[in-house]
């Protein structure tokens, strides 16, 4: 065991690219997976039969199977019918479609969570149903959704080792690479442990951060501890 060599690869830059590129896919499957959930959320609530089976297929099929063969199946069998893809395509693809399904509930969830009456009093001043949606019930059901939303980015950080299988160059292919050079698996390892826990930190620290800026009731003291003079001043420009 060498604390050097856990340092000397920690600081190396092939472990740091390999960390940007696993922080890139995360990043990146995670927004594309909660657009997937927010419209298969969205079609669960829809009145047309069809586009309710769609998302229930949807559903049915993306959780059904292993994360993994959805990243061997894009990579390696959508060629066949002449669709070509990149490593990192196929692997923020799959990602991404598996993360939607699981973000679709949680999404559905939260949205469920607004009460009927609040639609109806947006519908009855005036609103449309996209309008409610959007003003009323979205920012209601982001306080709810973001717990479940920050350990299933945390998930995706770790699930993002998978896309290892089409040789993505993400973290922990560089450790397995590096240790196969020397067998030096414990130092390896280590430095893409370490790198892990500190995104793992940082995406923990974002979501305290998130959950506390939507907090009604701190939000309502920030506004009681302003002083008098900037509420005199702001009520004077509305006026």
């Amino acid at each position: 065991m060498s604390l050097q060599l856990v340092l000397d690869y920690v600081l190396s830059p092939i472990f740091f690219h390999g960390a940007m590129m696993t922080l890139l896919i995360t990043v990146t499957s995670l927004f594309f997976g909660i657009l997937a959930g927010l419209v298969v959320a969205l079609l669960q609530e829809a009145r047309l039969t069809l586009l309710r089976v769609l998302a229930l297929f949807y559903l049915w099929l993306f959780r059904g199977t292993p994360v993994l063969f959805q990243i061997i199946f894009i990579y390696n069998v959508l060629p066949g019918f002449g669709i070509r893809l990149s490593a990192f395509m196929s692997a923020v693809i799959a990602l991404s479609l598996n993360e939607g399904a699981y973000m679709a509930e949680i999404l559905r969830s939260g949205i469920k969570s607004v009460t009927r009456g609040q639609r109806t009093a947006g519908l009855a001043l005036g609103m449309t149903r996209a309008g409610v949606m959007r003003h009323v019930v979205l920012p209601q059901a982001l306080r709810i959704i973001l717990p479940p939303v920050g350990n299933q980015m945390i998930g995706m950080l770790k699930t993002s080792a998978l896309v290892s299988v089409v040789a993505v160059e993400e973290l922990l292919l560089i450790a397995n690479q590096t240790a196969s050079a020397n067998f030096r698996y414990f130092e390896a390892l280590s430095a893409a442990g370490i790198y892990y826990l500190v995104l793992t930190t940082i995406f923990m620290a974002a979501q305290a951060w998130l959950e506390q800026a939507l907090d009604p009731k701190r939000a309502r003291a920030r506004r009681k501890a302003k002083p008098l003079v900037e509420r005199l001043t702001a009520a004077a420009d509305i006026r």
